[in-house]
């Protein structure tokens, strides 16, 4: 069974930073891909950043340089360290899982329809 686990969220002013981790367990390391996805509240989800097998990131036009999504593949863990936080940052943050038969993970920022399996969430809040 397929589980993501996400954690790291809390409380920050303006300015502060945050790493969130995603710990992903049931499946093979090479058999799926890992993407960021976020939920401000009242609005829809959208997806933060995404890295691809050979270790390409890419991220969404609002990151503006301000995260970094470097993993540990022996621990099955994708991070999202985020810097420079702003208030617009405030939503819950999810990693997400698709799987991939060509052992193989594109930098494409794809929508979140296409991911099968989801973490539980964990809270961003940033306050100005």
């Amino acid at each position: 069974q397929v589980q993501l686990v996400e954690s790291g969220g809390g409380s920050v002013q303006a300015g502060g930073s945050l790493t969130l981790s995603c710990v992903v367990s049931g499946v093979a390391s090479r058999s799926y891909c890992v993407a960021w996805f976020r939920q401000p509240p009242g609005k829809e989800r959208e997806g933060v950043a995404v890295m691809s097998t050979n270790g390409t990131p890419r991220y969404a036009d609002f990151v503006k340089g301000r995260f970094t999504i470097p993993r540990d593949n022996d621990a099955n863990t994708l991070y999202l360290q985020m810097d420079s936080l702003e208030p617009e940052d405030t939503a819950l943050y999810y990693c997400a899982a698709r799987p991939t038969y060509s052992n193989y993970c594109s930098n494409a920022l794809r929508p979140s329809g296409d991911y099968v399996y989801w973490g539980q969430g964990t809270q961003v809040t940033v306050s100005s």
